[in-house]
């Protein structure tokens, strides 16, 4: 029976660790049951010790690693196919090496978006928090001092006051608004409903459509690289890649458009050209691969570098919110400032 598993699925860092290890154990020749009773001893205070646990018991046993990692959900599907796969092949050092590779990509990507999400996040939180201070506690003092001075509310210094005023909650709504978009959005990612969230997304905002396409072309390039380096039919490895890209519906729409071309005579350049999840020029080097015999060194190339894309996009995307933030920041508390200022100067000038 599967344990459902009440914890988080496993990260990826985690994942990639195991499978590096698991696969260190077999290119050392050592018993499989043995190598993973030594990694659940090593894991004992981990927070998924309960699932090498798990693993370990069944495949000293007698089970297969694929039985094992069926046994919890926790475990990725798309992981425990592969590893049925390169059991069933005599491939299993290999495929857990490109698991390793795939889920330690994963995991980069995976740490750069949410830096891009969280620096911004904390930026307008900030932001936030002090326009609130200023229009709760230093705006009140500052409107009592002009009234001691005897500052008509109706005139002039009032009217700059009430303006400094109406700019600073303006602001603070709308920031409001657009952090509580941002976590909506955030826990939407996190349900069943990412796809839709994510599809909506990249219709509004153009740098994240450009993003989630590049993200596309390297899960699809590092898999697809993984599976024919273990021997595995290109046919084989769309049907992989299609699993693996579930996710990410224009992605998996493009890879399944790839087998429906093969299926009416394309060859898989051509199919993989006509599908337009790869740049010009990367089809060129695929091709020159195929040519060569080389296409799952040419992939692992192209994921490294749809990898460093993906980075870059996001370095830019921060480069363009984090400015523009501490821009509004200054433009907003000098707005506040000045409205309490050029009254209190206007005051003293007349003295």
């Amino acid at each position: 029976m599967k344990n459902k598993g009440k914890a988080k699925k496993i990260d990826h860092s985690e994942l990639s660790s195991f499978c590096g290890q698991t696969a260190l154990v077999l290119e050392a020749g050592l018993p499989l049951f043995d190598g993973l009773e030594t990694l659940a001893l090593t894991n004992r205070e981990s927070p998924y010790a309960d699932m090498y646990e798990a693993v370990a018991k069944t495949v000293t046993a007698g089970g297969s690693l694929y039985e094992a990692l069926g046994e919890d959900e926790r475990w990725p599907s798309y992981m425990r196919e592969m590893v049925g796969i390169g059991e069933r092949t005599g491939q299993l050092e290999h495929v857990l090496r490109g698991l390793e590779t795939y889920f330690d990509r994963e995991e980069r990507i995976r740490a750069s978006v949410k830096s891009a999400v969280t620096y911004p996040l904390t930026l307008g939180i900030m932001l936030a928090v002090i326009v609130l201070i200023m229009l709760w506690k230093v705006l009140p003092v500052f409107r009592d001092v002009l009234a001691g001075m005897g500052m008509a509310a109706d005139g002039a210094g009032g009217f700059m006051l009430r303006l400094g005023t109406v700019v600073g909650w303006t602001v603070l709504v709308l920031v409001a608004l657009a952090l509580a978009c941002t976590l909506v959005t955030a826990g939407l990612m996190q349900t069943r409903h990412a796809p839709a969230v994510r599809e909506v997304l990249m219709k509004v905002f153009t740098p994240i459509r450009k993003l989630e396409a590049a993200l596309g072309a390297s899960r699809v390039a590092s898999v697809l690289s993984m599976m024919l380096s273990g021997g595995f039919s290109v046919r084989e490895a769309l049907e992989r890649t299609e699993s693996v890209v579930e996710s990410d519906p224009a992605t998996c729409a493009k890879v399944k458009g790839i087998m429906d071309r093969m299926d009416e005579g394309e060859s898989f350049a051509d199919a993989l050209e006509a599908s337009e999840i790869f740049s010009p020029m990367h089809n060129r080097m695929i091709r020159m691969g195929a040519a060569a015999a080389r296409e799952d060194q040419v992939f692992a190339k192209i994921a490294d570098i749809c990898e460093e894309q993906v980075q870059k996009d996001v370095g830019t995307l921060v480069s363009v919110i984090e400015p523009s933030l501490v821009g509004l920041l200054t433009v907003v508390i000098g707005a506040v400032l000045l409205s309490v200022m050029l009254p209190m100067a206007g005051m003293l000038s007349t003295l």
